[in-house]
């Protein structure tokens, strides 16, 4: 469970309904219904998100709900998965607080989103939107917001700012949290008993799984297809050495292992190597030089049986065209 889309949508609803300051007022014995009737609503309005990873695209499910208009803008969204997450592409940040009415940021915190949301950001924004902000406090220049809440009527919901503390609680003076236009949490956004939990549950599932069959699941960068076009199948018996022979044929002939499997057979006696690999500057029949490799590693003391096949379980991708 990711809470963190949660936090956003609450500091959303907050600035709409302006419940902070209700319970405020409500405590100190003042009875304001007149002026927090007047909350602009969600419907129709326009969501922008800057990035859409994983919070991004729960927020959009949630925002539906409210039957709000989206608009978004990634580095890596086309508008294929445009279409499909059912929000307008857009293609630049500034366009996103251009067309919003509540611009929400979901971006990682580096250094070509350093002050991203910057005085060009906060003018192009409508005057009187909201400017929400869970991701990490850098990514917002800060003197530039205050610059917008003053001269655009801009209110802002953050859940993170510069200057963090890094204990869990003390006294702590936070500049802009005493503007009147901020509604500021305290970095709570993904803090849940509920995410706790579940992430806790999650890391041992990714263990066992590991320990059960020593593939890690959740990698996020692993290549869905390798560019292997061979597949080396050597049946041998399980003993120290056989398989670096192998691979000192694999090298001489300079083939490029992009994946590889040993399989140990009931009583640790034979195994089964599968090799996919990219020989160097082959197309895609099998060559005489690789039936002299096979027929070399079939030699090596302890290898039972050896299969060279053209393997196109994992097709390479397909090469860019160079543009005119």
């Amino acid at each position: 469970i990711n809470a963190e889309y949660m936090g956003t949508m609450g500091l959303i609803l907050s600035l709409d309904r302006q419940i902070p300051s209700n319970v405020i007022d409500a405590r100190a014995g003042k009875w304001a219904k007149g002026k927090y009737s007047a909350s602009e609503g969600l419907r129709d309005r326009t969501l922008g998100l800057v990035g859409l990873g994983n919070i991004a695209r729960e927020v959009i499910v949630r925002a539906k709900a409210f039957r709000m208009n989206i608009v978004a803008w990634s580095r890596s969204l086309t508008e294929e998965q445009a279409k499909a997450l059912g929000v307008r592409r857009v293609e630049s940040p500034v366009e996103v607080a251009r067309e919003a009415d509540i611009v929400s940021l979901h971006v990682s915190a580096n250094a070509d989103t350093k002050k991203l949301a910057n005085k060009e950001f906060f003018e192009a924004m409508k005057k009187g939107a909201f400017f929400i902000n869970t991701t990490r406090g850098s990514v917002v220049d800060e003197v530039a917001l205050k610059w917008a809440m003053d001269n655009k009527a801009i209110r802002a919901g953050l859940d993170v700012f510069d200057g963090e503390p890094a204990a869990k609680s003390g006294d702590y003076t936070i500049d802009i949290a005493q503007h009147p236009s901020v509604y500021i949490t305290h970095h709570i956004g993904a803090s849940t008993n509920q995410a706790q939990n579940q992430t806790a549950t999650d890391v041992v599932r990714i263990i066992n799984h590991y320990d059960e069959t020593k593939k890690v699941i959740n990698c996020v960068n692993l290549e869905k297809h390798s560019p292997a076009t061979r597949l080396l199948t050597v049946r041998h018996l399980d003993k120290v050495g056989v398989l670096s022979q192998i691979f000192h044929e694999v090298r001489t002939a300079r083939w490029n292992v992009q994946e590889m499997d040993n399989v140990v057979f009931a009583g640790a006696e034979a195994a089964c190597a599968q090799i996919r690999f990219v020989p160097e500057g082959t197309g895609a029949a099998t060559t005489p030089d690789e039936r002299k490799v096979t027929q070399a590693i079939s030699e090596i003391d302890d290898v039972l049986s050896v299969s060279l096949d053209v393997d196109f379980s994992s097709p390479p991708p397909a090469k860019k065209q160079k543009s005119s």
